[in-house]
């Protein structure tokens, strides 16, 4: 049984496309919501390369720090 004070982390990579759109804030705030519905809060946001899902190539992109009471 885990103490009331632990907490566990999740961290999620956050990017547009692979052509440096503009990150889109509604669809930055559906992901922190839908996080938000599983007991995630928001911990800290972190600007990044993110690796792009084709080629070796990185993006810019946001990684999102969230974390919880362990369950």
């Amino acid at each position: 049984m885990s103490s009331p004070h632990t907490l566990e982390y999740k961290v999620v990579t956050f990017r547009e496309s692979l052509i440096g759109d503009a990150l889109d804030s509604d669809k930055l705030e559906k992901v922190l919501n839908k996080h938000a519905e599983d007991g995630w809060a928001l911990k800290a946001i972190t600007s990044a390369d993110v690796k792009g899902r084709i080629g070796p190539g990185a993006v810019e992109g946001l990684l999102l720090t969230l974390e919880r009471p362990r369950r």
